[in-house]
């Protein structure tokens, strides 16, 4: 497992009219997803690069694999893929710009990924002649797919966020890398139950997006849900012991204040 080591936690976060105006932009200037072919994408350098990255400790030495993989992947259409390809082609390509973001802001020592102006919000490449943010890339394109897993599979370069798969979203076993990776992150740092306090205790991940799991028909939703039905519907991947307490009443339900801090594992 290899990963930047953080000295204390960060508790910077995103300007939340930054991020709004981000998201609001993403979705009405960006081409929603229209795979209709059977093609597939080649994901090999990205494996190579986190291959890599799982045996260092600085992203900073996969940044000529992931730069070259960027290059090759944005030369191809991704709707002549098939759907599922086209799903695995951009959660790829969002991980492999936020290892360069992670680079970016390690190379400068930042302690974050925030400490570097527009990292989700400006430009970063061209598909199919369209210039993307990562935001874009994430609101315009991937959460059109309506799939809510996606939120536990793309990675900030933060403490909180997913950990990195070590291979490649592939098309042809994206939707059961993507159940894996879900009961995953809840089983790690995703969900917990305080007996003490009888609390669960959930990522702020599922406060941003909790309605994309409840509402996945209606993605990206951008109107926030009750915390019971948030919970409610992550109850198919939830681990046992969750579960198990989860009562009418339920115990108290609490999103866990998230960690800005610089660092990209892989796990």
């Amino acid at each position: 497992m290899g990963s930047t080591p953080v000295a204390h936690p960060v508790s910077a976060s995103p300007n939340v009219l930054v991020a709004g105006v981000s998201i609001l932009k993403s979705l009405l200037g960006t081409r929603p997803p229209r795979p209709v072919g059977s093609g597939d994408a080649d994901h090999s350098l990205l494996e190579k690069a986190l291959t890599d990255l799982s045996q260092q400790t600085a992203p900073e030495i996969v940044v000529p694999t992931l730069m070259r993989y960027i290059e090759k992947t944005t030369r191809l259409d991704p709707d002549t893929f098939s759907r599922d390809a086209a799903l695995a082609f951009w959660l790829n390509l969002y991980n492999a710009g936020t290892l360069l973001v992670a680079a970016e802001a390690s190379a400068r020592d930042h302690d974050s990924v925030l400490r570097t102006p527009g990292a989700f919000t400006s430009p970063a490449m061209t598909v199919g002649g369209e210039r993307l943010s990562l935001d874009a890339i994430e609101h315009g394109k991937l959460r059109r797919f309506g799939d809510p897993r996606i939120h536990t599979a793309l990675v900030c370069g933060s403490v909180s966020c997913p950990t990195l798969r070590s291979s490649p979203y592939s098309g042809a076993h994206v939707r059961a890398e993507l159940d894996v990776q879900i009961r995953h992150f809840l089983s790690t740092r995703g969900a917990s139950y305080d007996a003490g306090r009888d609390e669960i205790r959930l990522s702020r991940v599922f406060s941003w997006y909790g309605s994309d799991f409840v509402r996945p028909h209606r993605m990206p939703t951008l109107v926030p849900s009750r915390r019971r039905r948030v919970l409610d519907s992550l109850v198919p991947w939830l681990p046992d012991q969750i579960t198990a307490v989860i009562g009418n009443p339920a115990p108290r339900i609490r999103y866990l204040p998230y960690d800005w801090g610089l660092r990209c594992t892989v796990g």
